[in-house]
């Protein structure tokens, strides 16, 4: 996949507060990023994330999805608005909307989402009490392109984070949250600079890597 542009226009969809979109503005600040937010959407008006983009000069509209007749046309105000932006690759972040196979189609491979697990494990909501409740060691994050069915696509980047002994949903969340704000970054990055090729449903990003070594959890001495 060659780079979209030398600085990628980015559109961001949110339905809360927004802090995957922080992580993005905050790439964004840097000179040598080569992506940006240049549209958020948000499908509801209370959404936090809102007001993050207002404070860093980013154009801001929100599209009620209860305003329309239906997911088609609620579909083709997001698309109309991210055309309108010249938007390039657009970035679910917290965007609590199941989208259609014809919205993912329209923007296949130029759509992307950050997902509270290590997919294909722990697909759709409450995903850490789901790795609580299976005894999992390692949970994390997965960034993906989309695909119709939901949290599935192609993964561009997983970080993994430890599930401690005394982890809560809320301590767990913490801690995934925290990798998640490194990876949306990192893994726009990548797509910018043209370094991520599909193979068939298979990401492979070129140039070098840092792979770090095999761990166990729990760790003993």
């Amino acid at each position: 996949m060659a780079a979209i542009t030398a600085r990628t226009r980015l559109g961001v969809l949110i339905s809360g507060r927004g802090s995957n979109l922080q992580a993005l503005i905050d790439a964004g600040a840097a000179v040598d990023y080569p992506a940006a937010p240049v549209l958020v959407i948000s499908n509801r008006p209370e959404a936090q994330g809102l007001a993050r983009a207002a404070a860093a000069g980013i154009r801001t509209r929100v599209i009620a999805h209860g305003s329309y007749p239906d997911r088609g046309r609620f579909e083709a105000a997001l698309t109309e608005a991210l055309d309108e932006a010249g938007v390039e690759l657009v970035c679910l972040a917290g965007f609590m909307r199941l989208l259609t196979a014809a919205f993912v189609t329209r923007w296949r491979d130029r759509l992307i989402n950050i997902h509270p697990s290590l997919l294909p494990a722990f697909k759709g909501l409450d995903t850490h009490a789901q790795a609580l409740a299976a005894g999992v060691k390692f949970t994390g994050c997965t960034v993906h392109f989309v695909r119709p069915d939901m949290d599935s696509g192609p993964i561009i980047l997983q970080a993994a984070v430890p599930v401690r002994q005394d982890d809560s949903e809320e301590s767990l969340a913490a801690r995934v949250l925290a990798a998640e704000h490194r990876s949306y970054p990192l893994a726009v990055r990548w797509i910018a600079e043209g370094r991520v090729r599909l193979a068939g449903e298979r990401v492979l990003v070129e140039g070098a890597l840092v792979q770090p070594p095999s761990t166990i959890n729990p760790w003993t001495d």
